[in-house]
């Protein structure tokens, strides 16, 4: 027997839309069958309204940046001086102050559409260093965040040991360290997956990381076949210090340290040689794109477009949080390769919502997530096509409406293993967002 019986008004099934489509949730939260020309709700079906298409994947998160958003934008800068702005609000995170801040971004995300989320994670220890108790006390806040927003969470347990290719950690850098890429492996290994969390891993960057240890995270994520996540060539300055310390670009380093393949996704790869993006695409190594975070840090526009004709697969994240909605990432990133080209239409509107859904699962390893077929995990989100901003469109257009009109706020209704997280734009288990996220946000400012 279904758990439940869904009648989507209208389905985005990957390369087309269908309208009258019948889902069943079997008892273990994947789509147990999925008919099309259903004309009509049969009796008892839970009637979604809109467009409905599968959950979004946010596959490169940071939750405490949250905290920064709107105080950072005050004053001119670069990258690097809002990292100390980014460093302060670190130095205030404890368990429960995460747990309480992560749940509240969690839940914006549900309410973006947004049904997994890769969380970049490495504030680990207190502040100096040492320790908790409980060495993985701050990804478990994390995870139970996760868990009590609603949503799936792939937690990037991320190597951070160096300020800069083998220099010792900044004192605001320390509660980020392990000493040792071993060790770092050690912590990481007592972590479980859970029922809605898988546990990968992550490299913070190259320069965070030393060369003679960036093999020992890569094999401890193949050994496991996690994904493997890293920063990849976000910054100009990253470069040239790479090439003045190893004489080589990021890239090639990783690639001569094993760190590359199809389980490995780099993060931004915005400043790139022709030979990076051959050496990325040839290793089937993934890009995520994070073009609202690219664009408030002043980072530049990645060659994503290049990328993925290379072989490298796009999905996509909110990183930073300046913007939580999936569907501004997958549009800016077309809009961002037209103004560098100066030419429109590099991706269809099924390619950039496939990257948001597909792309963003298979990264963050779950590649039976993302579409709306009969034994995939039954994660989905609908998307309201009478707002101001989507009407109009013909119903077929339902993919061109989502990436090119919609956004986050026009998400009705988010299901998660067959179970309504948000129903009719309202969060059914976190309630008032917006006051747990001031909270939230005041108690970590500082």
């Amino acid at each position: 027997m279904p758990l439940t019986t869904y009648w989507l008004e209208h389905a985005w099934l990957g390369a087309h839309v269908e309208p009258g489509v019948t889902l069943e949730v079997s008892a273990d939260g994947r789509i147990g069958s999925l008919r099309t020309g259903a004309g009509a709700p049969p009796p008892g079906a839970e009637v979604l309204r809109g467009l409905t298409v599968p959950g979004l994947a946010n596959a490169h998160s940071h939750a405490f940046h949250r905290a920064l958003r709107s105080v950072v934008q005050v004053g001119s800068g670069t990258f690097w001086t809002w990292r100390e702005v980014m460093y302060r609000v670190a130095q205030n995170l404890t368990p429960d102050t995460y747990f309480a801040l992560a749940r509240a971004v969690y839940a914006e995300m549900a309410l973006a559409g947004i049904t997994n989320v890769g969380e970049f994670h490495y504030v680990h220890h207190a502040p100096g260093g040492a320790p908790y108790a409980d060495p993985n006390a701050m990804g478990e806040a994390l995870i139970e965040a996760a868990a009590a927003a609603g949503i799936r969470i792939t937690l990037l347990d991320t190597a951070y040991l160096s300020s800069g290719f083998g220099a010792a950690p900044d004192p605001h850098q320390l509660r980020f360290s392990d000493g040792t890429a071993e060790a770092w492996a050690e912590r990481v290994s007592a972590l479980k997956p859970r029922e809605h969390a898988l546990i990968g891993a992550a490299i913070h960057s190259v320069r965070a990381v030393p060369a003679g240890q960036l093999g020992t995270v890569a094999r401890w994520a193949e050994e496991r076949q996690a994904p493997l996540h890293v920063h990849l060539s976000e910054q100009t300055a990253e470069n040239d210090a790479c090439q003045a310390a190893h004489g080589r670009t990021p890239t090639r380093l990783l690639a001569d340290h094993g760190v590359l393949g199809p389980r490995t996704t780099g993060v931004h790869n915005t400043h790139l040689t022709d030979e990076d993006i051959a050496l990325l695409g040839g290793t089937a190594t993934g890009t995520c794109m994070c073009p609202t975070t690219e664009r408030d840090l002043a980072d530049g526009i990645g060659p994503a477009a290049r990328l993925q004709r290379a072989g490298s697969p796009l999905s996509l994240g909110s990183d930073s949080h300046a913007v939580i909605d999936l569907l501004e990432e997958a549009r800016a990133m077309e809009l961002n390769e037209r103004l560098a080209s100066r030419t429109r239409g590099h991706w269809t509107a099924n390619a950039l919502l496939t990257a948001a859904t597909d792309g963003g699962h298979a990264a963050l390893g779950l590649p039976d997530a993302g579409r709306l077929e009969a034994g995939a995990l039954a994660d989905f989100t609908t998307i309201a096509l009478d707002t101001v901003r989507t009407a109009g469109p013909l119903p077929r257009l339902g993919a061109e409406t989502a990436v090119f009109a919609a956004s986050a706020a026009d998400v009705r209704h988010t299901v998660v293993a067959g179970r309504h997280v948000v129903r009719d734009g309202a969060h059914t288990l976190v309630g008032d967002v917006a006051t747990a996220l001031a909270e939230a946000i005041a108690a970590v400012r500082g």
